[in-house]
């Protein structure tokens, strides 16, 4: 009775025949060719990563963000530098920018860019997307750069030299 054990190693790369239609073989151009699909698979999919969406959303049907009334304020007024903004979170921890174009006229943003969702840094008098570059001014008005649109208008109210969330 024959056994497994004496049935001949077709592993054994002395005891095997390379035929052409042998699906377990693969010769150098063969391997070399599929090696090449893999790397281009993954480059393909590191670039559709790169320029995904980034998670953000947009919304055209809603121009503007209200934060409702939340508690707390967001900043003072002398916290606001005149020509600049400041990154803040409102109590639903979004990222804002509260801007000081001229003395004593707070304006509130959403730091989340209109172009892939990336958040945007208050840069000197500018207010400049670091993802691709967009720029917008202290009022969030499209400046340069890929994004379609201006910055969200977010409401907030002063209230003893505080800003506040919402409108009054």
């Amino acid at each position: 009775m024959s056994s497994l054990l004496d049935a001949p190693n077709t592993l054994d790369p002395n005891n095997h025949k390379h035929a052409s239609n042998c699906v377990g073989c693969l010769d150098r151009r063969q391997m070399l060719k599929r090696a090449g699909l893999v790397t281009a698979g993954v480059a393909a999919a590191g670039v559709l990563a790169a320029c995904g969406s980034g998670g953000g959303s947009t919304n055209d049907d809603t121009p503007s963000e209200n934060t409702g009334g939340g508690s707390g304020a967001l900043a003072k007024v002398s916290d606001v530098p005149e020509g600049g903004a400041l990154s803040v979170k409102d109590a639903d921890g979004k990222e804002l920018l509260l801007t000081q174009a001229s003395a004593g006229t707070i304006v509130a943003l959403s730091a989340i860019c209109t172009h892939q969702g990336c958040t945007v840094k208050g840069d000197g008098g500018e207010l400049v997307c670091p993802c691709h570059g967009s720029v917008f001014d202290l009022s969030g008005a499209n400046v340069s750069g890929p994004a379609p649109k201006p910055l969200s208008e977010v409401d907030v109210h002063v209230v003893n030299g505080e800003v506040l969330a919402g409108k009054t």
